[in-house]
């Protein structure tokens, strides 16, 4: 019997920069969410066009998103590939600083919203 295979990226929504800030905010060190699937690089380039402009500046908003969590010590990026152009880029969470943490998540969820 044939049955048919959800591509699970077409059923969810994709995420938001507030709702990966959100995310981290209640995640426990060692926690990930796959921010992204599919070729960044590519997909994020202009001259490219491989996404509609809305979708694609999303997308890179999303990428820097994650990159200054990094930056800021709160989490780390993995990529995990699974085959030709498909990655998995994922945000592990970090155990936090105590100071840092009480101050750091409200401005940044400020600033993606």
């Amino acid at each position: 019997m044939d049955t048919p295979i959800i591509d699970i990226r077409a059923v969810v929504p994709p995420l938001t920069e507030a709702s990966l800030c959100t995310w981290l905010g209640a995640a426990a060190p060692g926690d990930s969410i796959i921010y992204h699937r599919g070729a960044l690089a590519r997909q994020i380039c202009p001259h490219l066009r491989c996404l509609p402009e809305d979708e694609r500046t999303a997308l890179q908003r999303l990428a820097a998103r994650a990159w200054k969590l990094t930056e800021l010590g709160l989490a780390d990026l993995v990529q995990r590939r699974h085959g030709y152009e498909d990655y998995a880029y994922i945000l592990v969470a970090r155990r936090r600083p105590r100071r840092s943490a009480s101050s750091l998540l409200p401005m940044m969820l400020k600033e993606a919203a």
